[in-house]
């Protein structure tokens, strides 16, 4: 999931809807690609960050007791990009979301934070308020990036990237599910093991027969196979390997306004 910031001075609001921004669902791949490249041509006037949540975070999330929800971390995001906007010494006088939840609460919420600012949180914000559809692209077009050259964090991996849309009514996503899915482990960690589709999914295509046996111990504990213990052993390995790569590719290091990362797709990250 990526969220994403935009500002620009009030005097300059009628001309960054001049240049043609729009919801970013609605636009083509090349025309988001063009209105990226008009916002990195325009820095000195229009200012934009990203905070970039990986999937497996966000199942982390979903699975743990007490539950961290989508709408919890789509609010905090938001929150930690206007606070790093402050941070940077902008003078903040009015703030337009395009909301996650029911509206007033959250502007309730973005007010205690942020007190003196004249708050809007609309549905559909992104199409009705020009300076959101510049963070709404900001957000697709580095959602793309990151998809475009994901590095696989299971050893020995190689499998397509043609995703599709990541919908479950895309046919392009529904083939590649089918096309990659492993029999036992399901998918790698680029997928969402929260996301209703693919929980659902595994739990159709998946049995799992623990054993009953008592006289199989296991550290002290009773009814655990030979064959658990090896899943068990080989979990803890991944785990810690992942713990690795994730110190060496770490996508919450993408948040600098401006810095770290380019919205121009011909680029690698």
């Amino acid at each position: 999931m990526v969220y994403a910031v935009s500002y620009c001075p009030l005097s300059k609001h009628k001309e960054i809807k001049k240049l043609g921004f729009d919801d970013s669902k609605k636009l083509t791949e090349e025309r988001r690609t063009q209105l990226a490249k008009i916002i990195e041509a325009n820095k000195e006037w229009i200012g934009w960050a990203v905070y970039v949540i990986s999937p497996s975070d966000i199942s982390a999330n979903m699975l743990k007791r007490p539950v961290y929800n989508l709408n919890e971390m789509a609010h905090d995001a938001t929150i930690k990009l206007i606070k790093q906007v402050v941070a940077n010494k902008v003078n903040l006088k009015e703030i337009y979301v395009d909301p996650v939840g029911p509206s007033i609460p959250y502007k309730n919420k973005l007010q205690s934070y942020f007190p003196g600012v004249a708050i809007t949180v609309e549905p559909k914000a992104d199409a009705l308020y020009p300076i959101v559809s510049a963070a709404s692209i900001c957000a697709k077009v580095t959602r793309d990036q990151v998809v475009q050259n994901w590095e696989w964090t299971e050893q020995g991996l190689e499998l397509s990237k043609d995703f599709g849309s990541g919908y479950p009514s895309d046919p392009n996503t529904v083939r590649w599910m089918d096309e990659n899915e492993d029999s036992f482990f399901g998918f790698p960690s680029i997928m969402r093991f929260s996301w209703k589709t693919i929980s659902q999914r595994m739990m159709q295509k998946r049995t799992v027969e623990w054993s009953e046996d008592e006289d199989d111990i296991f550290d002290g504990q009773p009814a655990v196979t030979k064959r658990v213990k090896n899943i068990l052993e080989e979990k803890i390995a991944m785990k810690e390997k992942l713990k690795r790569k994730a110190a060496k590719y770490n996508h919450h290091q993408r948040g600098k306004i401006n810095g770290l990362l380019s919205l121009d797709t011909t680029q690698e990250l």
